[in-house]
């Protein structure tokens, strides 16, 4: 009977304690590896004015994101996530105030110092340079360092702070959290195809209709030649005349290689290489080149 009772004891403990392990939270280690498997991570520049090695591509789920130009000594504007909303620190809410203050910024010594800001909405694209988990108390969570592409010339860089409600939490469940705020763009090979299958035929039809219209133009004359009853040729003066040369938009289509995109668009204003991606800036638009042909045009 003592023996039983110590068996059933042994059973209870061991059935406990794999219960215990089976719902314990994940580790620090564990979030962060889960994280920059799935966010690959993007080196920049030191000076933070291009990418050396490109990451994955985020994409914003929620709105009012805000962060500084990359030139900016001191970014005094941290954005948390907490019950489902985006909400900046206290310096970054009366800046973005005064800003919509018609030249109130101007009365208050040091203003034109601070850095200036760009509030990211829902759907907009960036980059994430470091991922960092705390499991301190309150203050833990994930903190994202982010990085923007080029806007106007202008590049930004912010930090964002996700909050664990709970403590820390497993890593699925960390992910999931994360995936509230920012998931990750499809690859541009994916982008590509996708283009290539629909959008992009769609780009090609505009050419093709161009070189149809031209060559049907000078059929319609004909009527009018056959219509005198002398034998004599028409005089040339009647041939409408060709179409200017300028009459074909410059296009720009998936597939095609450098040398062809500046033939037709002419020299970029701008080149940038990201990785195995090589853009070409124009004044309205950007062409993505991967492994020297056209994956993108934006």
């Amino acid at each position: 009977m003592r023996f039983n009772a110590l068996n059933v004891f042994l059973c209870l403990t061991i059935a406990f304690a794999s219960i215990g392990l089976a719902d314990s939270p994940g580790s620090k280690a564990d979030i962060e590896k889960a994280l920059t498997s799935q966010y690959a991570l993007t080196k920049a520049t030191d000076d933070k004015s291009d990418i050396v090695t490109a990451g994955a591509v985020l994409v914003l789920q929620k709105d009012k994101l805000v962060m500084v130009t990359s030139d900016a000594q001191v970014n005094h504007c941290l954005n948390t996530y907490k019950d489902g909303k985006l909400n900046q620190n206290g310096p970054c809410k009366a800046n973005e105030t005064l800003k919509k203050i018609p030249l109130f910024g101007h009365a208050i010594p040091g203003q034109d110092k601070v850095a200036n800001t760009r509030t990211f909405v829902s759907g907009e694209k960036f980059w994430v340079t470091k991922i960092e988990v705390k499991d301190s108390g309150k203050d833990s969570g994930v903190t994202m360092e982010l990085f923007s592409d080029p806007i106007k010339d202008v590049r930004y860089k912010g930090v964002l702070n996700i909050v664990f409600p709970k403590g820390i939490p497993s890593a699925d469940d960390a992910l999931k959290l994360v995936g509230e705020v920012v998931t990750v763009a499809p690859s541009e090979e994916a982008k590509g195809d996708d283009k290539q299958q629909g959008g992009a035929q769609g780009q090609q039809q505009p050419p093709q209709q161009a070189q149809q219209q031209p060559a049907a133009a000078p059929a319609a004359p004909a009527p009018a030649q056959a219509a005198p009853a002398t034998n004599e040729a028409p005089p040339a003066e009647i041939a409408p005349p060709p179409p200017p040369a300028d009459t074909p938009p410059a296009e720009v289509s998936i597939g095609q290689t450098p040398e062809q995109v500046v033939a037709a668009l002419g020299e970029p204003t701008k080149k940038a290489k990201v990785g195995t991606k090589e853009i070409y800036y124009y004044k309205d638009m950007k062409v993505i080149f991967v492994n020297g042909k056209v994956k993108d045009v934006q």
